[in-house]
């Protein structure tokens, strides 16, 4: 098999991984229904939550399978591949990166096209992850590694060896914001995954954008579970400023 038939391949167990975590639905809402101290919020909740952990689960199984005898697989550019330690720091500013181009693509959206802030899908993971933590784990290891291998390498790397970097990277970017399907919002998805672009590019290393992906993820499930302690601090440092006031 050629690497673009592999490449071909994980597009398409991607797609299809998304359409078995839907499909999947349907035996663990049967199956969570048995339990009579569940609300059905509840039950939706922890549908939701296993379906996507296994279908995940299951995908990261084939990548795996599509990958493992593929030497040199994930590299796409000419040039030294970057160290292990230059790749963990080169997450990291990825990772800063992405949170800076999604605070400035929001920004835009909000002045040029009147956006509201917030993400809609983003508020619903967190209410999912604070009833069924397993969502966690899609969120923060199995989202990152499975999008970086399907946007970053399927999609930019292949569409980079025939165009180049900036046209592969606005292309996979818009289709990662796509499949997030909040097209309101679609400058806020391709500001991060510009940014993971770049420094797969930099570091010829598909961990590095894996790493920067996960750091955001983790960030975004961290002040999601804990927003009534942030609210309670932002409450408490306005009242501190109006009191020395």
């Amino acid at each position: 098999m050629k690497n673009w038939q592999a490449l071909l391949l994980i597009v398409v167990a991607y797609i299809a991984m998304h359409v078995a975590s839907i499909l999947m639905q349907i035996p663990f809402a049967l199956y969570f229904m048995k339990d009579t101290t569940l609300s059905d919020l509840d039950i939706q909740f922890h549908t939701v939550a296993w379906s996507l952990f296994t279908a995940n689960l299951i995908a990261a199984i084939v990548f795996y399978i599509l990958i493992r005898r593929r030497k040199n697989f994930f590299k796409v550019f000419k040039g030294k591949t970057a160290s292990f330690g230059m790749t963990i720091l080169w997450g990291i500013i990825g990772f800063i990166l992405a949170l800076v181009g999604q605070m400035v693509a929001g920004m835009i959206e909000m002045v040029a096209f009147g956006t509201e802030p917030g993400s809609d899908n983003t508020n619903l993971l967190g209410e999912i992850a604070q009833t069924a933590p397993i969502i966690i784990i899609s969120i923060v290891l199995f989202a990152p590694l499975l999008e970086e291998i399907v946007f970053r390498r399927a999609i930019f790397g292949g569409i980079y060896t025939k165009t180049n970097f900036f046209i592969a990277a606005i292309i996979s970017a818009f289709l990662f914001a796509i499949v997030h399907g909040e097209l309101e919002h679609t400058l806020v998805y391709m500001g991060p995954a510009f940014a993971f672009s770049f420094i797969y590019y930099k570091t010829n290393r598909i961990l590095a954008p894996i790493i920067g992906h996960l750091l955001m993820n983790a960030f975004v499930v961290i002040v999601q579970l804990n927003q009534d302690k942030i609210e309670e601090w932002q409450n408490l440092q306005q009242s501190l400023i109006m009191f020395f006031q």
